[in-house]
């Protein structure tokens, strides 16, 4: 607190000085003990403990039957929160400066004599000073008003009476502000810790959700991977096998090709005994014929290079994603019983011979097997 800058602005210092001891909660100058909050304001120790009480009502006083480890208010001048320990108000350290200035400003202000000016004067009789109340007509007026004036009629009290009256309720008031302040910071604050804490669980599940769907895209990628390299596997064992087929077929073929070739020549020739000599009799008409049996060296059977066993049913997977959303525990216990109940069913199924294709399809590692597993697959 700048006394010495105040004091050098203003006019009249000991005005000033007043102002300066003023306490914010009573609005009088402060009573002693004066205790200093750890804003660097002060307060009487008095209205420090009413604004307490008012903001902890569950705080008791020394000597009380209950026992609470501290409290909180905030100050009235700049709305610091102040933070008690067990003493309560009893643990605030005091101003001994602001009482020892306070009991100097109450010499200075008692060894003067009073100006002329300093204390109202009435209008209506310039020699009288105010000093009764009318409470007919909530006005201050002097003594003569009420013996002769307009308030002759009127019910009047003490003017001193009437101050610290009106002062005590006006501190009560105030008292009942700040803490009703308090309270709306309290609950604002807990609103803010609200909004904290959802956008934290927010963000938390979030993150676990976006978890869990890629724990499923990596399964479906895997998947695919996998199912993409039977069918891939499957390709290349029947391109191996027609490849060997063709390759058989054409080395048939060139031999054939030679053997019609030396059979065309033969018949070129003129002569009977030379056609006799190059065609070796009987054993190059065997070739020709052993040729064209060749035909029969093998072959592929209809619908061979058919892939339609690799068909995914995924109808009902589609489904169950869609139906993916969030719900309680009773919830997925119950999906869980259904789909137990689904797979018994379905086992029921395969031991009667109902066989149909579905993502876990078993398809077969070899050509030799595939006929016969066929109608096996799952």
């Amino acid at each position: 607190m700048d006394y010495k800058s105040g004091l050098i602005q203003d006019g009249n210092p000991m005005e000033n000085l007043e102002k300066q001891l003023i306490c914010p909660i009573c609005l009088e100058m402060f009573t002693k003990p004066v205790v200093i909050l750890p804003c660097q304001h002060n307060l009487c120790r008095k209205c420090a403990n009413d604004i307490f009480q008012a903001a902890n009502p569950y705080w008791t006083n020394r000597g009380g039957s209950m026992s609470m480890s501290g409290g909180r208010f905030r100050c009235p001048s700049c709305r610091h929160e102040v933070i008690m320990d067990r003493h309560g108000v009893y643990g605030l350290q005091r101003n001994l400066l602001v009482e020892n200035i306070i009991d100097i400003y109450k010499q200075e202000c008692s060894s003067r004599p009073l100006q002329k000016g300093s204390h109202p004067m009435c209008k209506e009789h310039e020699d009288e000073k105010i000093n009764i109340y009318c409470l007919t007509c909530e006005v201050p007026t002097c003594s003569m008003c009420k013996v002769f004036g307009a308030h002759k009629a009127c019910e009047v009290a003490p003017l001193q009476n009437v101050f610290q009256g009106q002062k005590t309720e006006l501190s009560n008031c105030i008292s009942m502000l700040v803490a009703g302040n308090d309270r709306v910071q309290t609950i604002i604050t807990q609103l803010e810790d609200s909004c904290r804490v959802t956008k934290e669980n927010s963000h938390q599940v979030k993150e676990t959700l976006s978890q869990k769907f890629d724990v499923l895209y990596a399964i479906l990628d895997e998947k695919k991977s996998e199912l993409l390299q039977r069918i891939t596997q499957e390709q290349e064992e029947k391109l191996s096998f027609i490849e060997a087929l063709i390759q058989q077929y054409q080395e048939q073929l060139d031999k054939s090709t030679k053997l019609v070739e030396t059979a065309i020549q033969s018949l070129d020739e003129p002569g009977g005994a030379t056609f006799l000599l190059v065609s070796r009799t009987r054993k190059a008409w065997a070739g020709i014929v052993e040729a064209s049996k060749g035909c029969q060296l093998g072959k592929i059977e209809p619908g061979f290079e058919n892939m339609d066993y690799f068909t995914l049913d995924l109808e009902y997977i589609a489904d169950t994603l869609r139906a993916i959303d969030f719900g309680t525990d009773e919830e997925e216990e119950e999906f869980i019983e259904e789909e137990d109940q689904k797979e018994e069913e379905s086992a029921e199924g395969k031991e009667e011979g109902k066989k149909f294709i579905s993502l876990h399809s078993f398809i077969p590692s070899s050509l030799h097997s595939f006929h016969n597993n066929m109608r096996y697959l799952l």
